[in-house]
């Protein structure tokens, strides 16, 4: 099975890939989609665009974003709601089953710690997945929430979401 792990931002949005079978997880893919500067549509387009591109290159079965926390700057916060939306929506567009958790919870089964620094959850990812080379923030949040589903949910048979909502007209 392939999760899809996925930091929203508006401005860089991480993605990670990870394949997993019973007792066994392989590092896939990582990178972040980074916007270009114009309107927040627009990003939000980019994001969108870009997450469906990683599907399909990857055609993972599941896939993970983390929650928004209530933030100190409401404006940021909205920004960051957009961009998970535009991320959940690529998801759904796919039929990606998808799985929500905390930047806590997340931190917390990677590290042991929900309350990590950025630099203790890119160890641990890179310590779990046996990478050799560094990663960005984004990336290694990433792969952090790709990695606390595979540790929640470590094997589901029937992953793939089966059905399509529709628009109907009243």
């Amino acid at each position: 099975m392939k999760i899809l792990g996925i930091d929203p931002g508006s401005r860089a949005t991480g993605f990670g890939v990870i394949e997993s079978s019973i007792g066994n997880i392989k590092y896939v893919a990582s990178g972040c989609i980074r916007t270009v500067s114009g309107s927040l549509p627009e990003r939000l387009g980019e994001i969108y665009h870009g997450i469906s591109d990683v599907i399909n290159l990857h055609n993972p079965d599941i896939a993970v974003v983390e929650q928004v926390f209530v933030s100190v700057n409401p404006r940021s916060a909205l920004k960051l709601g957009h961009a998970r939306g535009s991320a959940i929506s690529a998801c759904a567009a796919k039929m990606i089953k998808l799985y929500e958790y905390t930047p806590r919870e997340i931190k917390k089964t990677v590290t042991g710690n929900g309350a990590a620094t950025k630099e203790q959850v890119q160890y641990m990812v890179r310590m779990l997945l046996a990478l050799d080379r560094e990663l960005g923030e984004d990336e290694a949040d990433a792969l952090a929430g790709a990695l606390a589903h595979y540790q929640h949910v470590p094997f589901e048979p029937e992953a793939k979401v089966v059905r399509r909502a529709t628009a109907t007209n009243h």
